[in-house]
C-alpha cells in the first residue's frame, strides 16, 4: 500500500476526531490517497487500484466508509475551514461564496435526483433540462500566493433534494434560499468573531433571505434587479404621532430610471481581476436605498450601478447589505465570485466529480462533498511543497500560460506522493532496490490502463 509523504501528515492527520473507529479512518486516508492520484473515474475500486489493494478481499470495508460508517462529515467541514482560514485568510474580513450546481446523474435508484435548468447549455432564449442531484457549496474566495489569482475553496457542501423525493419520504421541502441561510449561519456560528461577506448571484437576491442573514451580522453581496423598488429611509417619528411607525419613506427612482437620465454622475474605475482579466476599466454609480416589497422585511442596502464604456455587456447592479460599504470594495468582493464556476469545472474535470458510481442515499450525500473538500485539501497541501515544485507550470508548444493552475498543483501534489514511496534513494548507495509489487500494479494501472 502507498504511504503518505512526511510533509502532507499534519495536514491529513487533523481529521483524524472525525472518524470514530481507528480502523475507518485507516480506510479513509488511503480512499483520499487514492482520489488524488487516480486518473478517470473516481469509483472506490479505481481508487483501490491506484493505491495497490486489486488483490483485497475485504475491499467491502472500504465502500462502507462511504455507505455505513459513522463519522461525523459536518466536523469535518469545521475542521477544513479552520485550515483554510488559518493559511489563507488569517486577518480581515472573510470573502464566502455560495453556488449552487447540477451533478448529472441518471438511475432508478438515486431517489433524491430531480429536474432541473441546466445552467451550462441554456440560454435566455433557450431552456435545457437536465435529471441529477442538486448540491449547494459554500467556499473560501482568497488569494492563493503561487497561482497569484482567487480561488474558490469548498469546504461546506449540502444536497438539496428534490421536491418529489422530500414527498416520498414525509420530509418538509426546503427552498435552495432556505438551505443558503441554512449553511451561512452554520458558518457564522464557527466564526462567531470573525467579518464574514456571503457572494452569491441572482439566485440568492431575495428579501426574506438577506434579511435574515442581516440579523446574523453577515454582509451579503448579490446581483439587484434593475426594477427593484427602492425607496427612502424612513422619517423620524414626530412626537405623538398615530399608528405604527414607518417602515420606508419615500419612493426613489428605479436603477433603469437612473441609467436612463443624462444627469446621473458616473465616475470611471479600474477594476482588477475581472472575470479573468487583469484589469477593466468601468464606469460607476452608487447611493444608498431601502429595498421593501409588501411582506418582506425591511432592507437598507448600498446599489452599485456597473455599464462599460465600451458597451462589452449590459449595465447591471450589485447590492450589499453594509450602506457604508465603499463601493470599490463591493465590487472587487463580487468578481471574486467566478472563482466558483472555476472549482466546480476543476473539479469535474480533475477529481472525478459526476464519474463516481454509488447509489444508497448515504454514500450519494458523502462522496460529492469529499470530492468538493478534496479540491481543498490538494491546495492545503500544495502550501506544504517547496516554492520551486507549486510553481511548476505545464506548457507546450501549443499551450503557454505564465501561472500555475489547480491542475499543475495536484500534479505536483502527486509527484511528491509518488516520490515518497521509493522512489528518492540516496546517491550514496550503488545497490538499487526494487519497487513493491503493489506498488508497480498501481502504477500499470495509472499509466497503461484506459481512462
Amino acid at each position: 500500500m502507498l504511504c503518505l509523504p512526511p510533509r502532507f501528515a499534519a495536514i491529513i492527520l487533523a481529521f483524524a476526531p472525525v472518524f470514530v473507529q481507528h480502523r475507518t479512518w485507516r480506510h479513509a486516508q488511503l480512499l483520499w490517497l487514492g482520489a488524488m492520484l487516480a486518473p478517470g473515474r473516481r469509483t472506490v475500486s479505481s481508487l483501490l487500484r491506484i493505491i495497490g489493494l486489486r488483490r483485497e478481499r475485504h475491499f467491502v470495508n472500504y465502500h462502507r466508509v462511504l455507505n455505513r460508517a459513522v463519522w461525523n462529515s459536518r466536523h469535518g467541514a469545521r475542521l477544513l475551514l479552520g485550515l483554510l482560514i488559518n493559511r489563507f485568510v488569517s486577518h480581515g474580513p472573510i470573502v464566502l461564496g455560495v453556488d449552487d450546481t447540477i451533478e448529472r446523474r441518471r438511475g432508478k435508484r438515486i431517489s433524491a435526483k430531480g429536474i432541473y435548468r441546466d445552467p451550462v447549455r441554456s440560454s435566455k432564449s433557450f431552456f435545457v433540462k437536465t435529471s441529477g442531484l442538486r448540491w449547494l457549496s459554500l467556499m473560501v474566495l482568497a488569494p492563493v500566493p503561487w497561482a497569484q489569482r482567487v480561488w474558490g475553496l469548498p469546504f461546506l457542501t449540502v444536497l438539496a433534494p428534490s421536491e418529489r423525493f422530500c414527498r416520498t419520504h414525509n420530509q418538509r421541502h426546503k427552498k435552495l434560499t432556505d438551505w443558503t441561510r441554512q449553511v451561512a449561519v452554520q458558518a457564522r456560528r464557527w466564526l462567531p468573531k470573525r467579518t464574514i461577506v456571503l457572494v452569491g448571484d441572482s439566485s440568492f437576491a431575495a428579501l426574506d433571505l438577506l434579511g435574515a442573514l442581516t440579523r446574523q451580522s453577515l454582509i451579503c453581496i448579490t446581483r439587484l434587479r434593475l426594477d427593484a423598488a427602492l425607496y427612502a429611509p424612513a422619517p423620524p417619528r414626530e412626537a405623538g404621532a398615530k399608528g405604527r411607525p414607518r417602515k420606508k419613506g419615500a419612493r426613489l427612482p428605479t436603477l433603469t430610471q437612473r441609467l436612463q437620465d443624462p444627469n446621473t454622475k458616473w465616475q470611471s474605475i479600474s477594476v482588477s481581476g475581472w472575470y479573468g482579466n487583469t484589469e477593466r476599466c468601468l464606469e460607476v454609480c452608487s447611493d444608498s436605498a431601502v429595498w421593501y416589497h409588501a411582506g418582506q422585511p425591511v432592507l437598507p442596502i448600498r446599489w452599485v450601478m456597473l455599464r462599460d464604456p465600451d458597451g462589452a455587456f449590459e449595465p447591471q447592479a450589485l447590492l450589499c447589505t453594509d450602506p457604508a460599504r465603499d463601493p470599490y470594495a463591493i465590487i472587487g468582493w463580487f468578481v471574486r465570485r467566478w472563482a466558483l464556476e472555476v472549482t466546480f469545472r476543476e473539479t469535474r474535470d480533475h477529481l472525478g466529480v459526476e464519474t463516481q458510481r454509488q447509489w444508497s442515499d448515504q454514500a450519494i450525500a458523502r462522496t460529492t462533498p469529499c470530492l468538493l473538500a478534496l479540491f481543498s485539501i490538494v491546495t492545503l497541501l500544495g502550501t506544504r511543497l517547496t516554492k520551486r515544485a507549486r510553481l511548476v507550470v505545464s506548457t507546450a508548444a501549443w499551450y503557454r500560460k505564465q501561472r500555475p493552475t489547480f491542475a499543475d498543483t495536484l500534479a505536483a501534489v502527486r509527484r511528491e506522493i509518488w516520490a515518497a514511496q521509493g522512489f528518492s534513494m540516496s546517491r550514496s548507495r550503488v545497490d538499487s532496490q526494487k519497487l513493491s509489487k503493489a506498488l508497480r500494479e498501481g502504477m500499470t494501472y495509472a499509466l497503461c490502463n484506459a481512462a
